[in-house]
């Protein structure tokens, strides 16, 4: 399974953005698909995670303004984002597991490359 991300950039206080994420191989071996945010100098930290059956959950920081979804169908999942807020500023990932690893934070399987969000005041 190989995922690439895109649809990062720049966008203002307020603004919105669609990030998605690109699957490529064998999609139902996918049991999570979650959205990561990683700022220089901090860890990594998991912005949301859906699940096959369509449970979601979400950072507290985020609740509310974010939805996540994944397509199976169309081999993709997004991550949409509103009433963006500085603080929303990173490089986001997403990834894909087999497993619950990303729900319980354990080793997640398949990782994409970031995409840069910025949020301007």
């Amino acid at each position: 399974v190989q995922l690439q991300a895109f649809g990062g950039g720049l966008v203002q206080t307020g603004g919105s953005l669609k990030l998605v994420c690109a699957i490529s191989g064998d999609i139902f071996s996918i049991n999570q698909m979650g959205w990561y945010r990683q700022v220089p100098g901090k860890q990594r930290e998991l912005v949301a995670v859906v699940t096959r059956g369509g449970s979601t959950n979400y950072a507290d920081s985020v609740k509310g303004r974010f939805a996540i979804s994944i397509l199976f169908a169309q081999n993709t999942g997004y991550l949409h984002m509103t009433s963006l807020k500085p603080e929303d500023t990173a490089v986001y990932y997403c990834a894909a597991d087999r497993s619950n690893d990303i729900w319980f934070g354990g080793a997640v399987d398949y990782w994409g490359q970031g995409t840069e969000v910025t949020v301007s005041s």
